[in-house]
């Protein structure tokens, strides 16, 4: 570019993209030129050179455009904003795990580990059989099918506890206005809990079913849609694709037809609203059900006194039980864990004192309480890995299943899992050890991304995961143990691809969310 001083070429010249000009040697004639383009005119390279000649310097041209400083500082942002957060700068690191965590940030951080045991299990059930404990029909004895062990991949498990923990945050704000009087602001609490609930469940799903049709559009689950019904890697369970449609306005009509019918609050069938172009969202609808009939309870009992409140919301429970919902059970669950907890001032802030005095710390806990809730744990730990199929031929849980009512109508499994869930969140509520635990930096973020890794592990598993799973099961084949070999491989990078499409969906999409339904809030209310 002759605009620029001799020691400033541009980018694009550095690069090699301007090379407009032909190089000839100095002792050639105009004859030989003149007879070379006569020739190259006849084959129509001419006309070839002349139009990479200009397809170059249009490609110059756009090159030097996206790098000039506007752009170049958007690719720059773009690029710092795909950086998983943990990986970013303090600021960031601190929106993770503040240095100061509330009192019910332990709550976080098992809905996130939860998070990812549901994750874990749609990576593994569709290799092995996992509905089945240890012992079951005198076969299945893996190690890692016993209790405790097969906590770590079990989807059914995980969401039961998600169910007591949104029981609890949901009720615990519109509770501790209740007891503490405050009348006007738990009416505008529970307006805003109502009106928020939809926009905080259904904004995000939708993002993520839309980017699911986008995907499916560019052709990514095309790429792996043999491989994800090939049997020879899927030998238990084969999750759908979503159909990929002849033309996009049909795409995208059925998009919008599905989320229609995911607003499934009117019915309680088995996976009612369920939508196939992401099979794991079936618990949204159940989520919004369920928080809509909590409300129902909390503004029924607002008013009575707190002993009688707790007997009414037994009574409901009750009723919840004898009709087999267990979901709206374990709402019910985390909101009574939530009533206890205010009442014993679980949560309360030491009191404040002067600068030069030392801050008063809660009295450690007995040594048979600490024991007592320890064991309490446990026993919500075993519960909680109830087989989903089997447990009636499997050592340790014939008893236990023979005492499952003939009247629940649910699934069996159901049954002891929703006891050990509200166990277990109600002795990690007295056990200091086990919140500590759930309060790690590393459980936190889980917390932080729960929701963002429950609706990305479907689409990043069936696209990108599968690639990786096909990757390493061509390595180490597919006979007798390289099997497992090769699925261990594959989640090796899975895994990390996974929580970084959540950790970035979390920051483009979910936070973002729940700020736009507060702004919509805002503008809708009306000014006293």
């Amino acid at each position: 570019m002759s605009g620029l001083p001799p020691s400033r070429t541009s980018f694009s010249e550095k690069m090699g993209l301007l090379n407009e000009r032909a190089v000839s040697s100095d002792t050639e004639s105009e004859a030989d030129v003149a007879e070379v383009e006569q020739v190259a005119d006849r084959w129509g390279l001419l006309s070839a050179k002349l139009y990479l000649a200009h397809f170059s310097s249009s490609l110059a041209a756009l090159w030097d455009y996206l790098f000039s400083t506007s752009w170049r500082l958007w690719f720059l942002r773009l690029a710092n904003f795909l950086v998983p957060s943990f990986l970013q700068g303090r600021h960031a690191r601190e929106q993770i795990c503040p240095a100061k965590l509330s009192p019910t940030a332990y709550l976080d951080g098992m809905r996130g580990l939860a998070a990812l045991f549901v994750y874990f299990c749609h990576y593994s059930y569709q290799g092995f059989t996992i509905a089945k404990s240890w012992g079951c029909a005198d076969s299945n004895y893996e190690v890692f099918k016993l209790p405790f062990l097969r906590l770590w991949y079990q989807g059914p498990q995980a969401v039961c506890v998600f169910f007591v923990i949104s029981g609890y945050a949901l009720s615990y704000r519109p509770l501790k206005l209740i007891r503490s009087r405050s009348i006007s602001e738990f009416s505008t609490t529970m307006s805003s809990l109502v009106f928020r609930r939809g926009l905080r469940l259904y904004l995000p799903t939708a993002v993520s079913t839309l980017l699911i049709v986008c995907l499916l559009r560019v052709g990514a689950y095309e790429w792996t849609r043999d491989f994800a019904n090939d049997r020879t890697y899927m030998r238990n369970i084969i999750e759908p694709h979503p159909l990929r449609m002849d033309n996009t306005y049909h795409q995208f009509r059925d998009w919008a037809l599905h989320m229609y019918k995911f607003v499934h609050v009117f019915g309680w069938e088995r996976f009612g609203g369920t939508t196939s172009y992401d099979v794991h969202l079936w618990t949204i609808p159940v989520e919004f059900r369920c928080s809509l009939y909590l409300f129902l309870v909390i503004l029924g009992t607002a008013r009575l006194q707190a002993k009688l409140r707790v007997l009414t919301v037994g009574g409901v429970m009750w009723f919840a039980y004898r009709h087999s919902r267990w979901d709206f059970l374990l709402f019910l669950g985390g909101m009574v864990l939530a009533e206890w907890d205010l009442a014993r001032d679980a949560h309360a802030s030491p009191p404040a004192l002067p600068q030069d005095e030392k801050t008063v710390e809660r009295p450690a806990q007995p040594l048979w309480k600490r024991l007592f809730w320890i064991s309490v744990s446990i026993l919500g730990l075993y519960l909680l890995c109830q087989p989903d199929d089997g447990g009636d031929v499997t050592p340790g849980w014939r008893f236990l299943t023979s005492m499952i009512p003939s009247w629940w109508a649910e699934e069996s499994y159901r049954y002891w899992q929703s006891a050990g869930a509200v166990v277990f969140v109600a002795a990690v509520g007295h056990t200091g050890g086990w919140q500590h635990f759930f309060n790690l930096p590393a459980i936190q973020y889980l917390g932080k991304i729960s929701y963002a890794l429950y609706l990305m592990h479907g689409p990043a598993m069936h696209t990108v995961g599968y690639h990786f799973e096909k990757w390493a099961y061509s390595l180490t084949g597919v006979d007798g143990y390289w099997y497992n070999a090769g699925f261990a491989l594959g989640a090796c990078f899975c895994v990390p691809i996974t929580i970084w499409w959540a950790d970035v969906f979390w920051r483009a999409v979910d936070v973002p969310s729940v700020k736009f339904a507060k702004w919509v809030e805002r503008r809708c209310v009306g000014k006293n």
